[in-house]
């Protein structure tokens, strides 16, 4: 069984790896990659896999965007840590697709089912996949809400609560409409992934900010801009130099 893996967590990567080899101690990774990017170049160099685990959010955007640029001739499962893509029709038009985080006995019967229809050396035929993914990709699908640990207990947050998130010494921060500083497990990459762009927009590497927070705008030194908040911002908001046109553009939409 020769398998690629495209997932952009490292440590997914090293437990599906894991995963993959104690239940198919024959299979052959060929590569391990994290990216839209890497894997349309990869698949335009090599010659097809048996099997590819794709994962639905990667480095550089949603891996649906890599059907878009080249000709995907093998089968796929689909991996995700979120229930809003967890759609019947992938059982249908892709191999399966697994919820993580994965279970043992769910990569059984996805490689399974993959041996069952595949086993045969049957031709993997991309086109009723690529009606779904477009069906989905018409629809927007972003995150609604936060849950969130105090001590014991947990509480949820709905994005439209929330004022502007920021990451500080290895943790994010999620602060409301209300002035309550939360923390989040989920790192600013992960969650700029899952906002609603229309909404969100990451001012700088540590920052994102929702469009109702932004009171005023100001030019700022070396061609930046400085953001008056609501509630007043616990860090300087500042939009980079260089996402200050994409900012603009975003603002006048």
């Amino acid at each position: 069984m020769r398998v690629l893996i495209i997932e952009d967590e490292h440590h997914a990567q090293k437990y599906l790896s894991n995963l993959l080899i104690t239940i198919v101690p024959s299979v052959q990774i060929l590569d391990t990659l994290d990216s839209v990017e890497d894997a349309v170049e990869w698949l335009n160099e090599h010659p097809p896999p048996g099997l590819i685990f794709m994962d639905i959010q990667l480095a550089d955007g949603l891996s649906f965007n890599i059907f878009k640029k080249v000709k995907v001739d093998a089968p796929v499962i689909f991996t995700t840590a979120f229930d809003q893509y967890m759609l019947q029709a992938f059982k249908v038009n892709s191999v399966d697709y697994l919820l993580k985080p994965i279970e043992e006995i769910d990569l059984q019967n996805a490689i399974d089912k993959w041996q069952q229809i595949y086993g045969t050396n049957a031709a993997f035929n991309q086109t009723s996949l690529l009606k779904v993914i477009n069906s989905l990709q018409q629809k927007e699908h972003f995150r609604q809400r936060f849950l969130i640990k105090q001590g014991k207990d947990f509480i949820y947050l709905a994005t439209d609560e929330i004022a502007y998130l920021y990451s500080s010494d290895s943790l994010t921060f999620i602060i409301d409409i209300y002035n309550k500083r939360l923390v989040t497990d989920t790192t600013l990459d992960t969650v700029e992934k899952e906002l609603n762009p229309k909404d969100f927009f990451r001012i700088s590497r540590k920052q994102i900010i929702h469009i109702q927070s932004i009171i005023k705008i100001f030019s700022y030194f070396n061609h930046r801009l400085k953001l008056q908040l609501k509630p007043e911002s616990r860090v300087d908001a500042i939009v980079t130099r260089e996402r200050v046109k994409e900012f603009k553009t975003w603002l006048d939409r």
